[in-house]
């Protein structure tokens, strides 16, 4: 399959309108549209699919499937048109801390973010962390909190690595470390089939989907709808009912088409 991108369809799934330049106005524009129009979801390792991280395969899935997807492919995605822009995109790779005790060694870099380089400075750019999604890029730069729609942030340095952490009702909350090493596509081959396989990351054994609006994000977390407010706090939450009541879910809240018959998933959750 072609590594082509078509830049057209994927403006079109996100619905943005108007003129797309290589400054922070699109770049924040398009950040927040994505995440709105095409959520985190890993419907394929829950329901044992392999994971493509081939450009056209993500195309096919994300933009014209109807589909969310996870990390690897957001980013891939979300760099494509970037770059088709006409903005300097560098691929990165971040440790995932967000279930982590403090004092727990760090873990393998299965999480792919990307670095912006715009005349006023460097931006974090990922549309692809699925316990809490970025709404907005956020300015390379440490120790100053900064602020989007959906939540509040910071970047710390420590032996060389920057944390990223989010503000919560219960303090900050570590999402993720790395640095500034670029990555190449076999990193994440063997990260995309860790994550995608692994018994002992989250994917192969729950149902993850996540989707962030102007004023409110929404989850699914195997039985579990929840709605949260922009500081994270819980303004929502319940129990999926039924085949129908998830069916519901994934049309008119998140927007996807399911790979698999969605009882067969509710299925799976049932057992979880």
């Amino acid at each position: 399959m072609p590594e082509h991108f078509r830049l057209q369809q994927y403006i079109s799934r996100v619905g943005v309108a108007g003129p797309l330049s290589p400054d922070f106005a699109t770049l924040a524009r398009l950040h927040a549209a994505h995440v709105d129009a095409i959520p985190f979801e890993g419907l394929d390792p829950f329901c044992r699919r392999p994971v493509s991280l081939d450009l056209g395969a993500i195309q096919e899935k994300l933009v014209d499937g109807r589909r969310g997807g996870y990390c690897f492919e957001q980013n891939h995605l979300f760099k494509a048109a970037l770059e088709d822009i006409g903005f300097t995109v560098t691929s990165l790779a971040g440790r995932v801390r967000w279930m982590s005790a403090p004092d727990a060694p760090l873990g393998p870099r299965t999480h792919m973010l990307l670095k912006v380089d715009l005349p006023e400075g460097a931006y974090l750019a990922d549309v692809g962390f699925g316990a809490r999604v970025l709404d907005s890029p956020l300015l390379i730069k440490t120790d100053i909190e900064q602020r989007t729609v959906m939540g509040t942030y910071r970047l710390n340095e420590s032996d060389g690595l920057l944390a990223l952490s989010a503000w919560q009702a219960a303090g900050w909350r570590t999402m993720y470390m790395f640095n500034l090493e670029p990555q190449i596509r076999s990193d994440y081959e063997l990260a995309n089939y860790f994550t995608a396989t692994n018994p002992l990351t989250p994917f192969p054994n729950n149902l993850i989907i996540e989707r962030v609006s102007t004023d409110q994000r929404f989850k699914i977390a195997n039985r579990r709808f929840i709605i949260e407010d922009h500081n994270g706090a819980i303004a929502a939450e319940r129990e999926i009912e039924s085949v129908a009541d998830l069916a519901r879910l994934f049309e008119e809240i998140f927007n996807i088409v399911p790979p698999v018959p969605v009882a067969e998933i509710f299925a799976r959750i049932a057992t979880v």
